[in-house]
């Protein structure tokens, strides 16, 4: 659902601190809160840029647009995080300069993009992983696989209250997991987030197309999870969520998981039933191994590095200057030559997506 509620960094305001900053956009791909940026510019750029999308990069755009300000440019740059998919509607219908992405770009917003004659340059700025957390009492549960998440939380897991009422799906899947008979209480991303998304794309599709192939589910499950759960846009309400059960599970972004400390237990992942359980941390996700581990993006309007002259500066520091934006507030700098990529596709104004379209 999309957000009325807008980041704007304002000119003569001043600069919260970080931990501010965090608590505030503490929204996996959601909700905003109101600030402003930009500064009294000394010949630095000016204007205005209105950007739009995931929550779970929000705090890294509105982090880059204040050290933009700090280096003199008067640029105003509203930063708004209702979700990647609101984000990219907005944006392919022309409504905004720039769109944060938790995701690539899917190939029905490419086609829309398309049909509205909204053409893109596509800029990996990030790597993020998510944390699949339950409660610290949660002793039971130390680690589980693909296999696991599918049966707790994919389509076939409607209905069920327990985390032993997966048993027998999760073993039929081939997974040597046993669950305690506990309560089980999800609160997790909607389907307006980024997170729902890449959370379905990385764990459970694999395994809900194998599943259409048996004949278990349909085609449209296959792309979904259990709707019986409660669903939140903001990742400090999921957060509470799983502090406030014992028995609890959901994800939300690495970042945000730091931010909540011991209140939540985060639970090592394994990709394959019986591989090795893999904690989420800053290593494993720079380095590939945790399996939850995703690329975050921002995507810029053509027609917007031409009619506004803020635009080319603001993403010129973005990925210069202000790079250092994105581990100032949580999250993995991307390697050296995955930047190089990006700074090559900026520079050429390589237009459309590489990693889009499926």
């Amino acid at each position: 659902m999309r957000s009325d509620k807008r980041r704007t960094l304002k000119v003569a305001a001043p600069i919260m601190a970080l931990g501010l900053l965090l608590a505030a956009c503490s929204d996996d791909d959601t909700a905003t809160t109101d600030t402003t940026v930009g500064s009294a510019g000394d010949g630095g750029a000016s204007g205005s840029i209105n950007i739009s999308g995931s929550s779970t990069v929000e705090p890294i755009s509105s982090r880059v647009a204040e050290l933009f300000e700090e280096a003199g440019n008067s640029t105003e740059v509203t930063v708004d995080g209702p979700g990647t998919g609101d984000g990219f509607e907005l944006f392919c219908d022309g409504e905004t300069d720039i769109s944060d992405a938790s995701r690539p770009i899917s190939a029905e917003e490419v086609a829309t993009c398309t049909a509205n004659q909204i053409e893109f340059i596509e800029l990996k700025v990030g790597i993020d992983g998510m944390a699949v957390l339950t409660s610290p009492s949660n002793t039971a549960v130390e680690c589980l696989s693909f296999a696991d998440l599918y049966a707790l939380a994919g389509p076939e897991s409607e209905g069920f209250g327990n985390w032993s009422d997966a048993q027998s799906l999760a073993t039929e899947l081939g997974s040597t997991t046993t669950f305690p008979d506990e309560s089980f209480v999800m609160t997790a991303p909607g389907t307006e987030s980024g997170t729902y998304d890449s959370f379905i794309e990385i764990a459970l599709e694999g395994i809900a197309e194998e599943r259409v192939d048996a004949g278990a589910i349909t085609e449209d499950q296959a792309g979904t999870t259990r709707s019986d759960y409660t669903s939140q846009s903001n990742d400090n309400a999921i957060l509470q969520g799983i502090e406030g059960s014992p028995s609890s599970f959901g994800w939300v972004g690495f970042a945000f998981a730091q931010e909540a400390g011991d209140q939540v237990k985060a639970i090592a992942i394994s990709e394959e039933p019986g591989g090795e359980c893999i904690e989420p941390t800053t290593e494993t996700i720079a380095d590939g191994t945790y399996p939850l581990s995703r690329s975050l993006y921002i995507y810029v309007n053509t027609a917007t590095i031409d009619s506004n002259a803020a635009i080319s500066p603001y993403i010129d520091f973005y990925l210069g200057d202000g790079y250092v934006a994105v581990e100032e507030v949580g999250y993995i700098p991307l390697p050296s030559d995955q930047l190089a990529e990006t700074e090559q596709v900026w520079t050429s104004k390589t237009v459309g997506t590489r990693d889009g379209g499926t």
